[in-house]
């Protein structure tokens, strides 16, 4: 089969011919109709600090996916040829206490799907049936592709009360984007978006954001202008930036709630006892999704509440992928999706 693979240490992929997966006990093999490039996999590729201490080459990229069962390992209980499925990318061991206390987003032991086994950039990919989600099949492999990192955004946004709340997205790179619509469904008084990308902003206008805010200027003050003088009563920070994440807990008011998900690069010093413990702010970290109570939220908004097919700029075969993650690199798309057997 056709995959890409990160064979070395270094920046770059490589579109290979490699040996079709086959599936193992309690594992089944899909037909990837569709899947999209992550902001992890732009980190591999360009090959940073994170991967150089992470990434074991050679392994095939890619977690986002859509597609079909074709094959199913001995052991298999549920899944079935011909079922249309996504996974999530943590395959989590199942019997440590995070797993057996429905705390399975933040496994012991778990390993990613394209990152620390090989993942869905391909063809064809195998994974865990517990790892399976079963798509609705009416929506689009391009949509289904997304539900990964769209749990992402619903986790953080909706990891407390949204509803009748200003709502400060910091990074409207997809994520921060799809937390935008998000809110904005669930019922958001006012949701500010702050990017540095005017691209990213124009997106962000699309997809429902009130107010548009300039990352390179004093936006701090204008998120307190916006909310009264207050502060905003929900933050979430998708950008990573160390300066953003300094400010996302002085754009907070008292007792505010902030949900952090961008990652910064190296340690980021903050006023802990002003912009923290004396606001008796709410902080949450997030990774990855509640299993699989966030998959469930996910699959209501897609199927009955949003449209995000605007966040999909951009769609290309396997063999463009340097196109792909170029665009990416420049920030002049929003989610590209590949079709790795070509497009229907």
């Amino acid at each position: 089969m056709k995959a890409l693979v990160k064979t070395q240490r270094g920046p770059g992929l490589e579109l290979k011919d490699v040996a079709r997966p086959e599936p193992g006990p309690g594992e089944v093999l899909i037909r990837v109709d569709a899947c999209s490039i992550c902001g992890t996999d732009l980190h591999i590729y360009l090959w940073d600090k994170w991967s150089e201490q992470r990434i074991r080459p050679a392994v095939i990229l890619g977690h986002e996916f859509a597609g079909h069962v074709i094959e199913i390992g001995s052991g298999v209980t549920k899944a079935k040829v011909g079922d249309y499925v996504s996974s999530d990318s943590h395959l989590t061991c199942g019997v440590c206490a995070r797993c057996k206390t429905g705390e399975a987003h933040v496994c012991e032991s778990y390993k990613i799907l394209g990152v620390d086994v090989d993942g869905c950039f391909a063809e064809y990919v195998k994974t865990p049936e517990t790892s399976l989600w079963k798509n609705a099949d009416h929506m689009a492999p391009s949509v289904a592709s997304l539900q990964d990192p769209f749990g992402n955004a619903v986790m953080s946004t909706l990891n407390g009360e949204i509803a009748c709340k200003s709502v400060l997205v910091v990074g409207c790179g997809v994520i921060g984007l799809m937390a935008i619509a998000i809110a904005r469904a669930c019922g958001a008084d006012k949701v500010i978006g702050v990017d540095i990308n005017p691209y990213r902003l124009e997106l962000a206008k699309k997809l429902g954001a009130h107010v548009l805010l300039d990352g390179r200027g004093e936006w701090l003050e204008r998120v307190r202008e916006e909310t009264g003088g207050s502060g905003a009563d929900v933050v979430l920070e998708m950008s990573g930036n160390d300066s953003a994440i300094k400010n996302c807990f002085k754009a907070a008011r008292n007792a505010g709630r902030v949900s952090l998900l961008g990652i910064p690069n190296s340690a980021v010093a903050l006023d802990l006892a002003n912009d923290v413990v004396f606001k008796s702010l709410r902080i949450d970290g997030i990774t990855g999704r509640k299993l699989w109570d966030t998959w469930y939220q996910s699959s209501s908004l897609l199927d009955n509440v949003l449209d995000i097919t605007p966040l999909i700029t951009h769609e290309i075969g396997l063999d463009e992928f340097e196109y792909g993650f170029e665009l990416m690199k420049k920030g002049e798309c929003g989610k590209v999706i590949m079709y790795p057997h070509g497009r229907r």
